[in-house]
């Protein structure tokens, strides 16, 4: 920490860890921020017009990814009652899965206090029928609070842009708004500059979808339901939760 805080004093250049240098030098090109993480990861930090973004690569926060993961989020300026996901469809497979059987084990409560809010999204809320996902029907699904702003989202780019995503990289993807954030997770041993450019192409791509959403609504959208309760809650991203562990902190809007 005091090295950092030196760095910080004096400007000098952040230390790249090995291995990290191409894309150390990618983000430098684009005009974003690189740090090193405890040589386990690292965070790069950028904007969108006047929206600011984080990228974050490390150890996985979810118990339904292993290994590394990457992490995008950004605060577009929604509802913050807004509680939508789009997730593979294999994935999704998975996750209802392991919560039916943590139900029949009788473990309610740990279903209530410790799963990530999409997995609790996807036994809450209901799913866009296959009808009206279009090209996106085979390869994911998609539910929320919402169907009327989950359906504005997903039109156009957006759903070009998921529908191209697995053909270039079959590793699950989840993406979600909550709490006023839109989120992307995925899985991702390895970081290479063409991966994290595909999947910062798709993040910005939903988050311009966002943005339209809410420009062409400035009055809202019908209000979503009520379900959300403390199951809506998104406070167990993960995102918060690395800080004690001195790993890939800070908030979107403090970069």
């Amino acid at each position: 920490m005091l090295d950092g805080i030196k760095r910080w004093l004096t400007g000098a250049a952040p230390v790249v860890a090995p291995g990290f240098e191409g894309i150390a030098a990618w983000a430098a090109g684009a005009q974003h921020s690189f740090r090193s993480v405890q040589e386990d990861g690292f965070v790069i930090d950028g904007r969108l017009g006047s929206t600011l973004w984080r990228l974050e690569w490390g150890p996985s926060q979810r118990p339904y990814f292993s290994g590394h993961e990457l992490r995008l989020r950004a605060e577009p300026g929604v509802e913050a009652d807004l509680q939508l996901v789009v997730m593979s469809r294999a994935l999704q497979e998975q996750l209802e899965k392991t919560l039916f059987e943590q139900y029949v084990e009788d473990v309610q409560t740990r279903i209530d206090n410790e799963t990530p809010p999409e997995m609790r999204w996807l036994v809450m809320f209901p799913k866009l029928p296959g009808s009206e996902m279009g090209v996106l029907r085979e390869a994911y699904v998609a539910v929320g609070n919402a169907k009327s702003w989950l359906q504005a989202w997903l039109q156009g780019d957006l759903s070009a842009a998921l529908a191209a995503h697995p053909a270039a990289s079959p590793d699950p993807l989840v993406l979600m708004l909550g709490r006023g954030r839109l989120m992307l997770r995925t899985v991702l041993a390895v970081p290479t500059v063409p991966q994290l450019q595909r999947c910062l192409l798709l993040f910005e791509t939903a988050l311009r979808a966002a943005h339209r959403v809410q420009t062409d609504n400035p009055d809202g959208l019908p209000a979503p339901s009520g379900q959300g309760g403390n199951g809506g809650n998104c406070d167990s991203t993960g995102w918060g939760a690395s800080t004690a562990r001195g790993g890939l902190d800070g908030p979107a809007s403090k970069p």
